[in-house]
């Protein structure tokens, strides 16, 4: 296999996980929820919202009656140029990662839709990755402007995803659990799309519909680790649980299904897995919930892939695929652009040094990297002989996060535009003979 074929089965790989993660609640009629006696509200946001609408509408309109179809309405959020033309369900876009006016007006329209409703009418929740952001009502005595900013503090300070969500939940007004008091008493049935390690529906944008388990207090703890700034007034309102969110005793959950949980990071690994093996290439999923700093993770798998590179055995048989995903975080310390998977690749390529044997692929499968306008990037052997050439030091890139950069001066950023889903980093890393 030579260095094109390589990249392009890379790509295929990406792309072939991307479709896996795609919404389709035609392959989810036993959990299709049945038409109700009264009204149909769709709700939701997240990245992948526009087409889970889109698809929602595509199954209900196969599986019910003409005149229960007819009855849906609903609002969904998704990220800026993230949007689809729906039927029946109003699509808006709003700011992500950090929220801004548009997502807050459209979620207090949310809260408008949801609410004084009957037992009898249905509420269908459409959830994935990015909802955080996109569904902002701060709580009581918290400005807009205070959350984007503890926003951009928790993006930026290295903290898990779920760290970043307890905090988020303890400081809106419908996140934690709290969206299930607007819509009770009507039945509430969750759909997800996760993007977080583990697939806790919780934990997706930070469980609207669903108890939480976490407290004020953990909440203290994280921005204590963190050193997150925030007003007094704030802390002493967690301080004294006045922003604790509602939990499983609660009767405003009554009415709450179990969500389906419809994307996970895993399918997207197992159909590139199956995939790699159908063109004869020997495949292994390494992990579909690794954490840790972007760089660091990028080094430590780099060092696996070039030790499995120089062992002679039927288990490792080459081709070798290593499959990875989860959520890697970035301590940003620097100015410069890219996101998590651009700077795990660069830790990646560093540790690599060249070899010829080696090609890999990290992108994120929403096809946005951080807030940049590529998915990923993909490194060769050839890329530090043509960073080289252009006179640049991976050091100098990673002191200054500034990996996009990088791999944009190598010609070697994956761009594929919104995908419309999003079950995090995908990461294949290709071992080939000497």
């Amino acid at each position: 296999m030579n260095s094109s074929s390589a990249q392009n089965l890379l790509k295929e790989l990406f792309a072939v996980a991307v479709k896996a993660a795609s919404p389709d609640f035609l392959k989810f009629t036993d959990l299709f929820p049945d038409p109700p006696k009264g009204k149909v509200i769709v709700v939701g946001a997240g990245k992948a919202s526009a087409s889970m609408a889109k698809s929602f509408e595509q199954a209900a309109k196969a599986l019910w009656p003409e005149s229960e179809y007819e009855k849906i309405s609903g609002l969904v959020i998704t990220r800026y140029q993230h949007g689809l033309g729906c039927d029946k369900i109003e699509v808006v876009e709003a700011s992500h990662p950090v929220p801004d006016e548009a997502g807050e007006q459209a979620a207090h329209q949310i809260i408008q839709r949801v609410s004084g409703l009957s037992a009898d009418d249905l509420v269908v929740c459409l959830i994935s990755g990015g909802g955080s952001a996109l569904l902002t009502v701060p709580a009581d005595g918290i400005s807009l402007d205070e959350k984007k900013d503890v926003n951009k503090q928790l993006l930026s300070c290295g903290a898990s995803i779920s760290e970043i969500n307890c905090v988020r939940k303890h400081l809106s007004k419908i996140k934690g659990g709290r969206f299930a008091q607007f819509s009770s008493p009507a039945r509430v049935v969750t759909f997800v799309i996760s993007d977080v390690p583990g697939d806790d529906p919780s934990v997706i944008a930070s469980g609207p519909t669903l108890p939480d388990e976490t407290t004020c207090r953990d909440a203290l703890e994280i921005i204590k680790k963190y050193n997150i700034q925030l007003p007094m007034r704030i802390l002493n309102s967690l301080a004294n649980g006045e922003l604790e969110t509602p939990k499983k005793t609660n009767p405003i959950f009554s009415n709450v299904a179990k969500p389906v949980v419809m994307g996970t990071a895993k399918q997207s690994l197992d159909a590139a897995k199956e995939f790699a093996e159908k063109q004869g290439i020997n495949a292994v999923v390494l992990s579909d919930c690794i954490e840790g700093e972007a760089r660091e993770v990028g080094g430590v798998l780099g060092s696996i892939a070039l030790g499995l590179a120089n062992i002679k055995s039927e288990a490792f048989t080459k081709p070798l695929l290593l499959l990875s995903g989860g959520e890697t975080t970035v301590t940003v310390k620097g100015s410069g652009r890219g996101g998590r998977n651009a700077e795990f690749l660069l830790g990646l390529t560093e540790s690599l040094h060249g070899d010829k044997r080696i090609f890999a692929l990290a992108a994120d499968t929403d096809g946005i990297d951080g807030s940049e306008d590529n998915a990923g990037a993909i490194t060769t052997p050839e890329t530090i002989q043509l960073a080289a050439e252009k006179g640049l030091s991976i050091k100098g890139y990673m002191a200054r996060n500034d990996a996009y950069t990088y791999f944009q001066q190598v010609d070697a950023l994956i761009r594929t535009g919104p995908t419309r889903t999003n079950v995090n980093d995908f990461r294949a890393i290709l071992i080939l003979e000497s």
